[in-house]
């Protein structure tokens, strides 16, 4: 659930902990004012005042935490497929890359292709899978062109994202 859902739910949650409050609060001033003959002075009104601060203090707290999470926890989800949206939308076309690739041993040529008709992001089994070689190859390869500044590796889960490092081919 995004962050901004959980916050609505708990400003919800918030407005009925408050009307419980105040339906709480509303019956036991009525008990009270008809059991306490001291008037003010009984130390009855002075609990019902302390465990009413209490519950409003509480509920204040539950509806701060609420605000923030709608106004300021951004979603971490929408930040990564946007940036991955955006990596797909860019021109990454093979013509770019025709000087590098020609310097490139077969293997890594391979690989290398691969990642741009993936438009420049590829999971590292994938690359395994569609190449045909082995995992210690594919990562041998891709240790490689990191090395040579033409990819990088982030670590996702139990794999690796392979993200091609935009070059300036103008």
């Amino acid at each position: 659930m995004e962050n901004k859902n959980v916050g609505l739910v708990i400003i919800g949650i918030t407005l009925l902990i408050g009307f419980i409050i105040f339906s709480f609060n509303r019956a036991l001033t009525q008990m009270v004012s008809v059991s306490c003959s001291h008037g003010s002075a009984c130390p009855m009104w002075a609990t019902l005042k302390f465990q009413t601060n209490i519950s409003i203090g509480i509920m204040v707290f539950v509806a701060l935490v609420g605000v923030y999470l709608i106004f300021f926890v951004k979603d971490k989800k929408k930040f990564k497929k946007i940036e991955i949206e955006q990596i797909k939308k860019s021109e990454i076309k093979k013509e770019n890359y025709q000087e590098i690739i020609k310097e490139l041993n077969m293997e890594e040529k391979k690989v290398f292709e691969k990642i741009i008709d993936e438009h420049g992001t590829i999971f590292q089994s994938k690359l395994v899978e569609d190449t045909n070689l082995s995992k210690v190859k594919v990562t041998r390869i891709l240790d490689r062109l990191e090395g040579q500044g033409l990819i990088e590796r982030k670590r996702r889960g139990m794999t690796n994202v392979v993200l091609l490092k935009h070059q300036n081919t103008n």
